[in-house]
């Protein structure tokens, strides 16, 4: 086996392992059933994508995409931080509430 035919068996194998992550990660965000399972899954999405835009990269022979999966990460970045402070501020509002 020449080194281009398993290249070319390795990229099939992690596209279909992609897709099948990337469904699997769509179920969790739809389903939940709690916020931060939403989170994660939302998390887990990003990732893929961004590991999608790699291999997607070595397929086409083109850095530009490793580009696109910089920003990509690092949107998905912040909207991380974002979620997690929503959750954290609506924690402590109902602490807040409690207490009274």
């Amino acid at each position: 086996m020449s080194g281009a035919i398993f290249l070319a068996w390795s990229i099939d194998i992690s596209f279909v392992a992609l897709m099948l992550a990337l469904v699997l990660a769509f179920i969790r965000l739809a389903k939940g059933p709690t916020l931060a399972d939403r989170v994660v899954g939302l998390d887990m999405m990003t990732t893929l994508i961004v590991v999608f835009c790699g291999v997607f990269s070595i397929i086409a022979n083109d850095r530009t995409f490793l580009d696109v999966a910089l920003v990509v990460a690092l949107i998905g970045f912040l909207a991380t931080v974002a979620l997690a402070r929503f959750v954290e501020r609506r924690l402590n509002r109902r602490n807040r509430e409690e207490q009274s």
